[in-house]
């Protein structure tokens, strides 16, 4: 049976060994990309051993590492005495890679006084034994990164899913935009208690201000159209496998109405069961 807690990752270069690396980082993977073949062996007594504290591995390793056609064969063989490793290939066909080296202009590693199609059939010449060595063999032409992704969480995540953390942050535009965010809101347009006398000297968490701005009529429209973007936007995140997801709402000092809407968006996010926390960045200033 093999062990899905040590991976080894292989396959032609453009095939998507990176975004997969990635992806198992996030299922909590200890990646380690191009360890050279010989060295393997001995990484594999460590883990065995239990000499070093890494639970789960995945190993990238690819054609970058000169004489890896013939070294890696042999290396694997040895290692498959002491443990089960599962062996995953990853495969696309020459058109899709010829357009994906076109497009990202970077060079095949076997592309030097090669054309593109001269480097692929060469790569797959020299990776055909480690192919028909392989456990599984996944072919990525079709399928996008998302797909790839959730493949991947079918079979490696076990029952363990990827909790999204979502981090609120309120802030003030003249201190500048966190610059973590992935998304932006900006309430400068709502009423501001700056210019009430006494609640300018307050913040978003004084009682008076959450009603002065809360009980607007604008506020209260906004709120809705708000809500619903964020409840249109957040299962599109959890698909899309996004492990820490950053939202900042901005007013002008960071101190009433961003600290407000904050806390609305904190609570209607926890009561739909999301993982929350909120810094008001800028209440203080």
């Amino acid at each position: 049976m093999k062990d899905d807690r040590f991976l080894i990752i292989t396959g032609v270069s453009g095939s998507g060994k990176t975004v997969t690396s990635r992806f198992l980082e996030d299922l909590g993977y200890y990646c380690m990309d191009n360890l050279p073949s010989k060295l393997i062996p001995s990484f594999v007594k460590l883990w065995s051993d239990k000499e070093v504290e890494i639970g789960k591995v995945a190993l990238i390793v690819d054609v970058r590492e000169s004489g890896f056609s013939s070294e890696f064969a042999k290396v694997l063989k040895s290692i498959r005495e002491k443990i089960s490793p599962r062996v995953l290939f990853l495969e696309t066909s020459d058109s899709v890679l010829i357009k994906r080296f076109s497009e990202s202009r970077r060079p095949h590693p076997l592309s030097k006084g090669r054309s593109i199609m001269e480097a692929v059939a060469l790569e797959r010449k020299r990776l055909a034994e480690i192919k028909n060595l392989s456990d599984e063999v996944i072919d990525t032409s079709q399928m996008s990164i998302l797909e790839l992704k959730k493949l991947l969480t079918h079979k490696y995540a076990k029952k363990r899913s990827i909790k999204l953390q979502v981090m609120i942050v309120s802030f003030g535009h003249k201190y500048g935009v966190p610059l973590d965010s992935d998304l932006v809101f900006d309430t400068r347009f709502l009423p501001n208690p700056f210019y009430i006398d006494n609640l300018k000297d307050k913040t978003g968490k004084s009682p008076a201000v959450k009603n002065f701005i809360l009980n607007s009529a604008e506020t209260k429209k906004y709120l809705v159209e708000f809500l619903r973007h964020i409840d249109y936007l957040m299962p599109k995140f959890v698909d899309e496998r996004k492990a820490n997801l950053t939202i900042s709402i901005g007013c002008t000092g960071g101190k009433h109405r961003s600290v407000v809407l904050a806390d609305v968006l904190r609570n209607h996010l926890k009561d739909n069961n999301y993982s929350v926390r909120v810094n008001h960045r800028d209440i203080n200033k």
